[in-house]
């Protein structure tokens, strides 16, 4: 019985997630896709007059997408789910509701969102581009996986610590500034020269993005990449969070 009622919370709380996220604005879902649509014609068109061609391929939006797209998962995932217990403060009240109720929710409502934005975005590009793409699966797959358990783990992380410490949270905006630039967005890992690549090598993300782009060319063997490094990143935020959401979340909820 417990565990239908916290199906049937999670349930609640994605539906009224999807009300307030999508249901506010005119077009709801139709401008979660324009969103990186219009971010990876701004980064295309920019790029095409400053190289000849993209460090992969000859399309520069299939690129830009096949990098923007992943950290967009994980980025949007660790900040909603770093805000889930104050944006579900008013129905944590209830004792059928729990604190894992409001992360779970936010986690598999964006995740699906942003796979299906995936989805979309890279199949326009390919089928506007014309040319004949062998998708490789498997590192696609892991990829975009590792990304939103990567934005699971940090998020639950942020969701302790804003509340714990709210300093915290402009702190973490400030130095999540850069790391757009640090993960492989807009180039390849392998063309920067020592000593910087071997310190990209600790940026998860990096490795993420290395994997979907694996999957997307074929002649891209992603060597840069290991697949456990990220996991483990994963564990060492996630298990420690949600042990101490577990201890002090309905104090946090509380005070808040």
């Amino acid at each position: 019985m417990h565990r239908i009622a916290s199906f049937r919370a999670t349930g609640a709380l994605i539906l009224r997630e999807m009300a307030t996220t999508f249901g506010r604005t005119p077009g709801g879902y139709f401008w979660a896709v324009l969103e990186p649509v219009a971010a990876v014609a701004l980064l295309t068109f920019v790029f095409t007059f400053v190289f000849d061609q993209p460090p992969l391929g000859k399309s520069f939006a299939l690129f830009y997408a096949s990098g923007y797209l992943p950290f967009m998962l994980y980025s949007d995932l660790a900040q909603k789910i770093g805000v889930a217990l104050r944006f579900s403060r008013p129905l944590l009240a209830y004792p059928a509701v729990t604190w894992w109720d409001a992360l779970l929710a936010r986690f598999i409502l964006n995740t699906l969102t942003h796979l299906l934005v995936f989805a979309l975005v890279i199949g326009g590009i390919l089928a506007m581009s014309g040319q004949p793409v062998s998708l490789s699966f498997l590192p696609l797959f892991a990829g975009l996986v590792l990304a939103a358990f990567l934005g699971f783990g940090i998020g639950a992380m942020n969701a302790f610590l804003f509340e714990m410490f709210p300093l915290w949270e402009r702190l973490w905006s400030i130095l999540n500034r850069p790391l757009f630039i640090l993960s492989g967005v807009l180039f390849l890992p392998e063309a920067v020269p020592a000593p910087f690549s071997d310190w990209l090598w600790f940026n998860p993300l990096v490795h993420v993005i290395g994997l979907v782009r694996a999957g997307i060319y074929s002649t891209y063997p992603a060597g840069f990449s290991e697949p456990l490094y990220p996991v483990l990143v994963t564990l060492l935020a996630m298990v420690p969070a949600l042990i101490f959401l577990g201890r002090h979340a309905r104090r946090l909820i509380s005070e808040g």
